[in-house]
C-alpha cells in the first residue's frame, strides 16, 4: 500500500516507524500499521507509535477523517505473541503496560472529533485487531478478510474495551460465542452480524476505504463530531468503566502457566493443554 495508490500527495509524513501518519489535502489522516514482518502485531514500540500518531491527529484541526490500514498481508494480528512469551515471569508487568496503551488508543479513536474508518484485509485478530475494529466508527473489509478474537485461546481475556463494544455491535449471545469459542469469522459473516460496515472486493479495498473517508471529511465537521459523540456516549461510560478491570484481569491471567502454554501453542501451531494454573 503506497502513497501513489492514494492519488493525493501528503501534506506531512511522520517518517519510518511502526505507525506512519500522512495528512492529505482533503483532510484525511492516513494511519498505517507498519510491522508487516510481524503481521502488524502490537508490541510496545507499535503501541507507543500508535499513541503518538493518535495524539498528533487529535491536536490537528485540519483532520476531518481518519483512515487506518495495515501494511503487508494482514491488518493486525493482535498482540505480538513472540514478545509476550519472551517476557517469562515479567509478562504481567509488560501486559499491564501494553494493555494500558492499547486502551488509551482505543479510547482516543472513540473520542476523536473526526470519524475513524478502518480498512481490513487479511486477519484482524486478538485485542489489537479486534480492538481497533470495534473502536472504529466505520469498518470496510475486503471479501477475504477474517476476524478472530483469540484472547481466551491463550488463557487471557479481551481488552481494548472489546468486552463492551463487541457486545453492543453484535449482541450478547454472539459476543459470548466469539469471545469464548474463538471462531474465525469471514467478512460476509462479519457484515451479516454487524461487526463491519461494508464488504468490498479485495482489489477495491483501498479505493473504497479512501472514498468513504473522503466522503466523511467533506461532511459538516461539528455535526459529524456531535453525532459520533452522542452514539459513543450511549455506551461510552460502560467502556471506560470496564477498561481498568480488563487491565487488572489481563495482567493477573498473564502470570499463570495457562497463559504461557497458550502463547507457546499458538507459536508452535498445536492445541494447548490448560490446567487452570
Amino acid at each position: 500500500m503506497t502513497e501513489e495508490q492514494n492519488n493525493t500527495p501528503p501534506e506531512l509524513l511522520i517518517g519510518e516507524g511502526p505507525a506512519l501518519l500522512a495528512l492529505h489535502a482533503d483532510g484525511v489522516a492516513h494511519i498505517r500499521l507498519n510491522r508487516p514482518e510481524a503481521a502488524n502485531g502490537l508490541d510496545m514500540d507499535m503501541l507507543q507509535g500508535l499513541h503518538a500518531v493518535m495524539t498528533r491527529v487529535h491536536g490537528d484541526g485540519r483532520v476531518r477523517a481518519v483512515l487506518i490500514t495495515g501494511e503487508g498481508k494482514n491488518f493486525c494480528a493482535g498482540g505480538d505473541v513472540h514478545t509476550f512469551l519472551s517476557k517469562g515471569e515479567a509478562l504481567p508487568d509488560y501486559i499491564r503496560m501494553a494493555t494500558s496503551y492499547l486502551q488509551i488508543v482505543a479510547s482516543m479513536m472513540m473520542r476523536l472529533n473526526a470519524p475513524v474508518v478502518s480498512a481490513v484485509h487479511g486477519f484482524a485478530a486478538g485485542g489489537g485487531g479486534m480492538g481497533l475494529v470495534c473502536s472504529s466508527d466505520m469498518v470496510v473489509a475486503g471479501a477475504s478478510a477474517k476476524f478472530l478474537a483469540g484472547a481466551t485461546r491463550v488463557a487471557m481475556v479481551p481488552d481494548a474495551g472489546v468486552s463492551v463494544t463487541l457486545t453492543h455491535l453484535v449482541g450478547l449471545r454472539k459476543a459470548m460465542e466469539i469471545l469464548m469459542l474463538n471462531p474465525v469469522i469471514t467478512a460476509r459473516e462479519a457484515l451479516d452480524m454487524g461487526l463491519i460496515t461494508r464488504m468490498v472486493d479485495d482489489d477495491k479495498l483501498v479505493d473504497e476505504a479512501f472514498a468513504l473517508a473522503r466522503q466523511l471529511a467533506a461532511g459538516a465537521p461539528a455535526a459529524l463530531a456531535g453525532t459520533k459523540r452522542l452514539l459513543w456516549n450511549g455506551l461510552g461510560s460502560s467502556v471506560d468503566a470496564c477498561m481498568p478491570e480488563e487491565n487488572r484481569m489481563q495482567a493477573q491471567l498473564s502470570g499463570m502457566a495457562d497463559a504461557r502454554e497458550g502463547l507457546a501453542a499458538v507459536i508452535e501451531k498445536r492445541t494447548p493443554t490448560f490446567t487452570g494454573r
